[in-house]
């Protein structure tokens, strides 16, 4: 019997899932897959780690399976599929650990407790992910769960890099830049070392490009700045999210608009950025392939904005040795990233039309001052490590 690690993304409505085998050093994924549309017409599907699907299941229109229905829908598939394997944990994506939270911990009421604190914080992800923690506690108290936080990598930023030119009565009640993704940040950040070693000891950009987006500049391995700060509507637009706003704005809307405060947040959360911009879609492919004038102003304002947040990450940086393109967009956007290095011709990059065009992972030409890489993301993994290494603490009790 060998030990395996689940690992749960939970979302608004929906439930990632991936289970990973511990082989000695190594974490091999056995099946991943997961649940959506969670409150109107559930789907769920797993596949194995070549893609063949093991289960599949849709409920009814109008079923409210909810993140709890889901749970015991995979429940069911990991006893009756694999139960020659013993789970010995789980990790949990949680999007905010707030200053407190600098690693990833093993989960407790009193830890869920003082996460709660964070919802205000990441209203549209901290409740989701906490859901599937405190419904476990419940089911299996035995059972370590471990939270693992996408706000942890940017904690060791510059105390500067951090702050808000507010007074200490605000900023000390905890209104700083956290930003986020950086479960994924990190995990770029360490497959870099194995493309291009000298890049990830020196300065990088990495572009986490998807339907929430984000840029982060990474010294030698560790944080330096992003683009997200106090919440992760801040810095570039994405799907639905507005990106960088002038305060200003949201008193102009509540002043002259009448707005109250959910509706500010409904706009800037859910109706603006792709979505707002181009009136046709929040997804970067129909976009891409529209004819719509509004279609292509929004893509080029996310190019220009993208631009734009390079030039000041590489400023912070002090130069830029490499870009790094991950995630959806990041990683499947031919033309978006040949926008995106063509515009970064002054630092540097100089694009491979056709090692672009073939997906890399190097899309820069040999004589490039500045590389350019595209390296798909793999947060599930990382949150595997991360959960088996604090299961492997010394005050750490496994359960089978």
């Amino acid at each position: 019997m060998s030990d395996v690690i689940a690992v749960l993304n939970a979302g608004s409505s929906s439930l990632k899932f991936s289970l990973f085998r511990a082989d000695g050093d190594d974490l091999t994924v056995l099946v991943r897959g997961q649940a959506e549309s969670l409150f109107s017409t559930p789907r769920f599907v797993a596949r194995d780690a070549q893609g063949a699907v093991l289960d599949e299941h849709a409920w009814p229109q109008g079923t409210s399976l909810g993140h709890a229905g889901a749970l015991d829908h995979l429940v069911g598939l990991l006893r009756s599929r694999f139960a020659q394997h013993a789970l010995v944990g789980i990790g949990h994506r949680v999007v905010h650990g707030g200053a407190e939270y600098a690693v990833p911990v093993r989960v407790d009421a009193d830890i869920v407790k003082a996460l709660e604190k964070f919802v205000p914080l990441a209203p549209l992800h901290q409740p989701h992910n906490l859901a599937p923690i405190k419904d476990l506690l419940l089911r299996r108290p035995d059972l370590p769960q471990v939270a693992c936080f996408d706000t942890a990598f940017h904690r060791r930023q510059p105390p500067v890099a951090q702050a808000f030119a507010l007074p200490k009565s605000i900023t000390g009640r905890g209104v700083l830049r956290y930003g986020f993704h950086g479960l994924s940040y990190e995990y770029v950040a360490g497959a870099l070392d194995r493309h291009d070693a000298a890049a990830a000891a020196g300065r990088s950009v990495v572009a986490h490009l998807g339907n929430g987006s984000s840029m982060c500049a990474i010294d030698a391995g560790r944080s330096v700045a992003s683009t997200m700060g106090f919440t992760a509507v801040d810095g570039l637009p994405m799907g639905t999210r507005c990106g960088s706003l002038d305060p200003g704005v949201v008193l102009y809307l509540m002043d002259e608009l009448k707005m109250d405060v959910r509706a500010v947040e409904k706009l800037i959360y859910q109706q603006s950025g792709l979505l707002g911009v181009s009136g046709v879609s929040s997804d970067m492919r129909t976009l891409l392939a529209s004819d719509a004038p509004d279609a292509k102003a929004a893509v080029d304002l996310y190019v220009y904005r993208i631009g734009r947040e390079l030039g000041s990450l590489a400023a912070a940086l002090g130069g830029l040795d490499a870009l790094v393109f991950t995630a959806g967009i990041g990683e499947n956007g031919v033309a978006l990233r040949e926008r995106v290095c063509r515009d970064a011709a002054w630092l540097g990059v100089e694009l491979d039309p056709a090692a672009n065009a073939s997906g890399g992972p190097c899309i820069t030409t040999a004589g490039s001052r500045t590389r350019a890489w595209v390296i798909p993301t793999n947060e599930e993994l990382m949150i595997a490590r991360h959960t088996r290494r604090v299961l492997a603490g010394p005050n750490s009790k496994v359960a089978a």
